[in-house]
């Protein structure tokens, strides 16, 4: 897959790195092994955090410094990352969907960064574009129905728009019949450490929980 990192993005975000994981998989509905990483995770952060701090972790205070300048309001349209950890922190369980599903979140989590999950398969040509979305335009976000994604970033394949930090298009979403996964990790911090971390944690998850084969990651600017 080609990434094309926009230059609607890159003037309100020069340092935007980005990380594609890319793995071949089988999903399973439910591991109780990841879970018990889940757990463990929202016990850590309910130890160290309120709704109101994690605002300040590095991927979270960036994302939402990005929607504004994109002309949307985090507090409305809240980045992924940052609503699965509200979610914690507000003693509600997390959804659980399917393996390959969760176990992105608990890497989100890990990182404040928020992550696409996609079905390799279920995309339209071979580039993504990372732009910013348009009023009016189509999408169908996954649980959400229709999403206003004016003012959000999002990635576009040749069809439409198939992923933003908020919520990801139900056209390519991982469901359990995923034998291919692309995963992005948005660095809208620009912390390219952080980012290469991420994705490596994210083939170590891979590895541990979806029989992961041919795991590879590469950065993207």
């Amino acid at each position: 897959m080609n990434i094309i990192v926009s230059e609607e993005i890159e003037n309100v975000c020069p340092d935007f790195v980005g990380a594609a994981v890319e793995a071949e998989v089988v999903n399973s509905e439910y591991d109780a092994g990841l879970w018990a990483e889940i757990s463990t995770l929202g016990d850590k952060y309910r130890a160290e955090y309120t709704t109101e701090s994690i605002k300040s972790i590095p991927g979270i205070k960036a994302t939402r410094r990005v929607y504004r300048a994109c002309g949307k309001d985090p507090s409305r349209y809240r980045p992924a990352a940052e609503a699965l950890i509200r979610r914690v922190l507000q003693g509600k369980d997390l959804y659980q969907i399917n393996t390959l599903v969760d176990l992105v979140n608990l890497a989100s989590m890990a990182y404040g960064y928020s992550i696409g999950g996609f079905d390799a398969d279920k995309f339209a040509g071979d580039t993504l574009t990372l732009g910013v979305g348009r009023e009016g335009e189509p999408y169908e976000g996954i649980g959400r129905g229709t999403l206003n994604i004016a003012g959000l970033p999002v990635y576009r394949d040749a069809i439409g728009g198939v992923g933003t930090p908020t919520s990801d298009n139900e056209r390519t979403k991982i469901c359990m019949d995923t034998h291919r996964v692309l995963i992005l990790v948005n660095g809208y911090d620009g912390h390219e450490r952080s980012v290469k971390a991420n994705a490596e944690y994210l083939v170590e998850l891979f590895d541990k929980y979806a029989c992961g084969r041919n795991c590879r990651y590469f950065i993207y600017r």
